[in-house]
């Protein structure tokens, strides 16, 4: 008999699998819906639907595997990260979904909640001061105009599955709309910089790292307490306490 996996659970929602079946449940019905429609638009593989419920989505298991993980090593060969830098290319030139998604945050929104978050850091004693300070300093390269793109917004390591050099299919389509295409390679790459050189290949066009740079101490800062709070460790090796580091 399979056994039910636990793959991610915390308040807001829950992933189960039960062989080759992933059970999504969202305490927000409105994530599932945009998750569904976002599927449906992409232009590159994504997992196909089985069934919907209020607050339950269940979905096909993708053949291959990831690239790695935060915190782990990179796997697969050059070409392999190229061809998923070819797909990201891919679905930014598709044309834009209907709403805007996580990447997809006002300069001025986005500012806001940064310097709120590097607050609490400091005055909660989470990160010292000086590391802070110095990744705030990084992220403002982020705050520049750029032309909105389909971007997935939670585009992790983690959610992209390759086989061979192909790419599989991509998963967690909750937080996709419109937004800056940047986001996206740097959240893909974040914690394998040594990557990033082949993922670009794959993308096809110059890219301005010192934007990327600037959403690997943004996505890390504005994400540190959040996973302290649900269970998750920023501080294990390799993870985004280490990407801010890794910027002093």
């Amino acid at each position: 008999m399979d056994e039910v996996e636990v793959v991610v659970a915390h308040s807001e929602r829950a992933t189960l699998r039960v062989g080759d079946v992933f059970v999504k449940v969202d305490a927000d019905q409105a994530r599932l819906d945009a998750e569904a429609e976002a599927m449906a638009l992409a232009p590159v593989p994504t997992p196909e639907v089985l069934w919907r419920k209020p607050h339950v989505l269940a979905i096909a298991a993708l053949p291959g595997a990831t690239l790695g993980s935060l915190g782990g090593p990179s796997t697969g060969s050059p070409t392999a990260w190229a061809v998923a830098g070819a797909a990201i290319r891919k679905l930014h030139d598709a044309p834009l979904p209907p709403r805007p998604g996580q990447a997809g945050r006002s300069v001025t929104t986005l500012a806001a909640e940064l310097d709120d978050e590097c607050e609490r850091l400091v005055t909660n004693g989470i990160l010292p001061a000086d590391l802070v300070t110095r990744n705030r300093q990084v992220a403002e390269a982020a705050f520049r105009p750029w032309a909105p793109a389909f971007t997935h917004g939670d585009l992790q390591i983690a959610h992209v599955f390759v086989d061979g050099d192909e790419v599989t299919g991509i998963i967690d389509w909750s937080e996709a709309g419109q937004g800056d295409p940047l986001y996206d390679l740097a959240t893909f790459t974040l914690g394998h910089e040594e990557r990033l050189a082949d993922v670009i290949a794959g993308y096809g066009t110059a890219v301005d790292l010192d934007v990327i740079h600037a959403w690997w101490s943004l996505r890390s800062l504005l994400i540190v307490r959040w996973l302290s709070e649900h269970g998750f460790d920023p501080f294990a090796p390799g993870c985004e306490v280490d990407v801010l580091r890794s910027r002093m």
